[in-house]
């Protein structure tokens, strides 16, 4: 069930006439407890048994790791509950992935082994609740929370329909704390939460699916050498989509949430406006950032024992941060590009950071638009399907291909991906160091009225193919 699907309006519809009209806050809770399942159920109902199993194992484990006194108690359980946890994301996840590469080593080693493949289904949404699941056990195990939620609350935690498919990642404390009391129907609420998605869906029908989608594919999905201003043309395309498809879900669910009255985390804050990694990683999908912060990178060690294990835990966390995006060698490959940039930006600051030079609202101009170019690079990996085509695509956007071209795109196309990317480099320069809320609030309600009226017109008259959205695969 998609966000932009008619059948989602409906759902969403008698979700929240059903939900305002219960006098009871707990028969609310069950209430979107239910609908949630029932919303999981519609990609495919069997997986709903995998998502109940990780809610009362997650809520059991921490229950006893909280309880426990001995701290070898406590350590058995979290270890037992993490190889719970990742075991069932490994196996659906990884598992065929993990036995094609080890078929591949066993074969070029010359033992010839042909296991049957294995028809895994990844079941929607498992990377996010499993994270949140991780999460909230650590936060028990370490002290950080306590495991007091009732089993409601946790299971509405894991399962709430906004955020379950495709984040964002929320922590255990801010959403359980929402549910303690009753949250009152707010007007204001209802608006902002019904603005927020009209935004989100505009920004995925219209611009990622509607524009630059059938751009990327012309690219991605064709075979043939591309020459330079057609690998440009498809990867700027899939810069803008990439970004449109995912801060559209994200506006989507952060404002379905706010009609029922819960507050999700920020996921997004004009990310191409980035000056340096760091920078982008603390406006680009903020809650897989943080929680990979949080919860890989500093019990590594993060910077606090030296340089040279600094850079290794930036190295280890990216990587296993692009391994969390996919099962493929091409989102290793992602992530380790930006665990690159990451370090290298590290020993720049340390040896430049001394210059005024970098401080020139110029010369801030050069690096922003520099990071964007280094970012697109890292795009070609996410979106290719294979190792031989990204390094095809890069070789012909670096003009170093020797192949004459085979594969080119409309110039009309290639116009305009460079003029929705320019104008989303634009808006997210301008707004970079505001929130969204203050650029609203300074803004006539005429023009706001009539900017969501033509969102509404454009999402509901464009023609075009329904897409799920690129973050459901993982």
């Amino acid at each position: 069930m998609l966000f932009n699907s008619y059948t989602f309006l409906i759902f969403f519809c008698l979700v929240l006439g059903i939900y305002y009209a219960l006098p009871s806050w707990v028969g609310r809770k069950l209430f979107l407890v239910a609908a949630s399942y029932l919303f999981y159920a519609a990609w495919n109902p069997p997986f709903i048994i995998l998502i109940i199993f990780s809610t009362l194992a997650g809520w059991l484990f921490a229950r006893a790791i909280d309880s426990s006194i001995e701290p070898s108690r406590k350590r058995l359980l979290l270890i037992l509950s993490l190889v719970t946890n990742l075991g069932l994301l490994g196996f659906f996840k990884y598992g065929n992935f993990l036995l094609d590469n080890f078929t591949t080593f066993i074969n070029t080693i010359g033992i010839k082994y042909s296991p049957a493949h294995m028809d895994i289904i990844l079941p929607i949404g498992i990377s996010f609740y499993t994270f949140e699941t991780i999460s909230y056990t650590l936060d028990v195990y370490f002290g950080k929370s306590k495991a007091s939620c009732s089993l409601l609350d946790y299971a509405l935690y894991l399962a709430f329909f906004p955020h379950l498919v495709a984040g964002p990642i929320s922590r255990a404390d801010d959403f359980i704390e929402q549910c303690r009391a009753k949250q009152p129907f707010l007007v204001s609420n209802l608006g902002w939460g019904l603005s927020l998605t009209i935004l989100g869906l505009f920004e995925k029908v219209v611009i990622a699916d509607g524009i630059l989608a059938p751009i990327v594919e012309s690219l991605y999905s064709a075979t043939g050498t591309p020459n330079f201003a057609s690998a440009w043309g498809g990867t700027l395309a899939f810069t803008g989509q990439v970004f449109c498809d995912f801060a559209g879900y994200s506006s989507c669910s952060i404002g379905i949430a706010l009609c029922l009255g819960f507050v999700l985390p920020l996921n997004f804050h004009f990310p191409y406006a980035a000056i340096g990694f760091s920078d982008f990683w603390r406006r680009w999908h903020i809650s897989l950032s943080t929680w990979l912060r949080d919860y890989l990178y500093i019990p590594l060690g993060g910077n606090r024992r030296g340089q040279a294990r600094t850079q290794l835990n930036l190295m280890v966390t990216m990587l296993l941060g692009g391994l969390w995006h996919g099962a493929a060698w091409t989102f290793v490959v992602w992530g380790g590009l930006h665990g690159l940039y990451l370090i290298g930006e590290r020993l720049l600051t340390k040896s430049l950071g001394r210059y005024q030079l970098w401080k020139l609202p110029a010369m801030r101009v050069v690096l922003m638009l520099f990071t964007f170019v280094l970012i697109c690079f890292t795009w070609v990996f996410f979106r290719a399907t294979s190792l031989t085509q990204a390094t095809t695509i890069l070789t012909a956007m670096l003009t170093l291909s020797s192949k004459s071209a085979t594969l080119l795109l409309d110039s009309k196309a290639i116009l305009t991906a460079s003029g929705v990317v320019a104008a989303i480099l634009g808006i997210h320069w301008c707004c970079k160091d505001r929130t969204l809320e203050d650029i609203i609030a300074k803004l006539p309600w005429w023009s706001i009225s009539g900017s969501l009226a033509v969102m509404l017109y454009a999402i509901s008259t464009l023609p075009g193919e329904d897409r799920s959205f690129i973050y459901f695969q993982f």
